[in-house]
């Protein structure tokens, strides 16, 4: 089915040299860019990370040291990357926990403030583990009726943000309210929908969960020694804590929003 869009949306996976959100580096981007005129774009990019890739992932993608010593590095790639992202929404494979995250952060390791705050956010793997509860190689043979390694290659990058797409486009074939009779059991046809579909847990205010909105849409900690508590309430009994904050070894993004809240809550007061 084909997917009913109102501004570009980019499909993407990443591969990189760990899974440690605050110290991971992009070795491989893939994604396609698929618009609302039903035209598609694809690319796959070999990245530098600017430090040796570890066995492991070079035995799990097959991507070494040699191929991407010659590559641009992201700070080399991310204006232009900024730039054909803007106004976009994303979609990938366990993206919104992971591969979103380290996007966002590569970008401020870059210099780029890129603004994610208007897009939406689609994760194919959390709609698949809501509604079938497997990973990538099963929903492709459940949404697609083929075994994922008749037709793709397993981490690359580009065979899997294939993957990804087909996979998305038979969930809206699979669940479309035509063909389903339970309500819970049905996607609408948006961006809006699928996104809130994917969504588990309260929303979140930084990428890595860090920080967390209650139900009147206050931003609360959620982590350590202040979990559940307002953070406008922490700032205001523990200053020292914004600085411990921005000293931790706490991702760029989630340090950028304290920051934004301290200068909302604390600063101004």
């Amino acid at each position: 089915m084909k997917l009913n869009l109102t501004r570009p949306l980019v499909i993407f996976d990443l591969e990189t040299t760990g899974l440690d959100i605050a110290t991971a580096r992009i070795i491989q981007l893939s994604y396609i860019i698929a618009r609302p005129d039903g035209s598609e774009e694809r690319k796959n990019i070999f990245v530098n990370p600017e430090m040796p890739i570890p066995e492991l992932i070079t035995s799990l993608t097959g991507i070494t040291n040699d191929m991407v010593k010659d590559a641009k590095t992201f700070r080399e790639l991310a204006p232009e990357l900024a730039h054909e992202f803007e106004g976009c929404d994303f979609a990938g494979f366990n993206s919104n926990n992971y591969d979103i995250p380290l996007l966002c952060e590569e970008f401020l390791r870059a210099g780029i403030n890129f603004d994610f705050s208007k897009a939406h956010f689609v994760d194919a793997c959390a709609i698949f583990k809501k509604m079938e509860r497997r990973n990538l190689a099963a929903a492709y043979k459940f949404y697609c009726g083929r075994k994922m390694e008749e037709d793709f290659q397993a981490h690359l990058a580009d065979q899997d943000t294939e993957a990804t797409w087909r996979v998305l486009q038979g969930q809206l074939d699979m669940y479309a309210p035509g063909r389903q009779e339970e309500e819970e059991r049905q996607l609408e046809n948006s961006i809006e929908a699928l996104e809130k579909a994917g969504m588990s847990g309260r929303p979140t205010v930084d990428f890595a969960g860090r920080l967390i909105y209650d139900e009147e849409g206050n931003e609360v900690v959620n982590f350590g020694k202040y979990k559940g508590m307002k953070i406008s309430d922490v700032f205001q009994r523990d200053p020292g804590y914004y600085g411990w904050i921005q000293q931790a070894d706490f991702t760029l993004n989630t340090k950028q929003e304290f920051k934004r809240l301290w200068l909302k809550y604390y600063v101004k007061r």
